[in-house]
């Protein structure tokens, strides 16, 4: 008797996700798929208990945060970035976060753009500032899996380089955007003077840096979205529907705890001197709780896409997985385990009636 699921032997036989039958593009959706996507999308996210899970991946977040600060200042200290995108990437937290946010990483981020690095020590701490913020894709692997109602079937050997991977690219392209924030600034303000429009350039600049950090933040969700989950996705999409929605939610989140916490908490009264370090934690776990609403919005997505070409998802969303060598070999173990215990019940099993009349006779 085999212990794989349903679910599991329905993902093993599904379709290709780039079956021609399915529409090319959102647009393609009916009204009435549109409907069961955005009510399908709020029923799983409540029923994958996604408020739990951005708590874990808060913690997990916060594990991360500074040996990736490490990663993308060793990278920007290389380029003779590093001070100079610090006040940058400050000011745009204090712009962003709500309460005092950027005083709680103020401290870490000076201390780390200040910190010459060179040869072996810069490589090495650049590799295990890497490998300790990987821990937060692999904590989203295991999030995504989930809202795909998949079991993780890659090896250790096939999964972590592919984290690793994602964790380089999403620094690579922050520090990318750190180092466009850092250089155009001046452009901007040597532009406006040779046109002769003084200040107006530096505004203009200050109004479109915001743009560029949405695509970049949507194109490192869409990477996360793409190639965290063990189902096969359909071709990748650098703009993604649901790195758009969550970029959406997150931005309306942000702003309504802002206002909650300029006006209505009483987290200094609470708390005192951890007041900051508690509204940081709850912006973390808002904006986990963003990026899960979309990538349950991408699944959700998906099975209306499967739906309205016919192929039977609505129970399972039907995507074949990457891999099942970890997954079929810890169903072998369980079947063991099971058959195990069922020549423990039956080997005792007559035991039991002698137990129980022996029991009687005492009362």
């Amino acid at each position: 008797m085999s212990t794989e699921s349903a679910t599991e032997r329905a993902n093993k036989n599904a379709p290709d996700p780039d079956d021609a039958r399915k529409p090319d593009g959102p647009t393609d959706l009916k009204k009435r798929s549109w409907g069961y996507v955005l009510k399908k999308t709020a029923r799983e996210f409540s029923a994958d208990q996604c408020t739990d899970i951005a708590a874990s991946l808060t913690y997990y977040a916060v594990l991360a945060l500074f040996p990736a600060l490490i990663a993308i200042f060793s990278l920007l200290g290389v380029l003779g970035q590093g001070q100079a995108a610090s006040d940058a990437i400050l000011g745009i937290v204090d712009d962003v976060a709500p309460g005092g946010t950027a005083d709680i990483i103020r401290g870490p981020i000076e201390q780390f753009a200040s910190s010459p690095a060179a040869g072996f020590a810069l490589v090495s701490g650049l590799v295990v500032a890497i490998w300790s913020a990987s821990g937060y894709v692999t904590a989203f692997s295991r999030a995504m899996n989930r809202i795909y109602e998949i079991d993780e079937g890659r090896p250790f050997w096939k999964l972590k380089p592919v984290q690793l991977l994602v964790t380089v690219i999403s620094l690579v392209l922050i520090v990318i955007a750190a180092i466009i924030l850092v250089v155009s600034g001046p452009v901007a303000d040597a532009v406006g003077s040779a046109l002769g429009i003084g200040e107006t350039a530096t505004v203009v600049w200050s109004i479109a840096k915001w743009p560029v950090l949405a695509l970049v933040l949507v194109l490192i969700l869409a990477i996360l979205y793409y190639a965290t989950p063990n189902a096969k996705q359909p071709k990748f999409r650098w703009m993604s529907m649901g790195a758009f929605v969550a970029l959406i939610v997150l931005a309306i989140a942000t702003v309504a705890f802002g206002l909650y916490v300029a006006n209505f908490a009483n987290y200094d009264k609470n708390y005192g001197s951890l007041a900051g370090v508690v509204i940081f934690l709850l912006w973390l776990w808002i904006v986990n709780n963003a990026l899960l609403f979309g990538a349950e919005f991408d699944a959700e997505l998906e099975r209306g896409r499967q739906l309205q070409a016919g192929i039977a998802a609505e129970e399972d969303i039907q995507l074949p997985p990457r891999d099942t060598k970890k997954s079929d070999k810890a169903a072998a173990k369980e079947q063991q385990d099971i058959e195990e215990g069922r020549r423990i019940r039956e080997q005792h099993g007559d035991d039991q009636p002698a137990g129980r009349e022996r029991e009687r006779d005492e009362r």
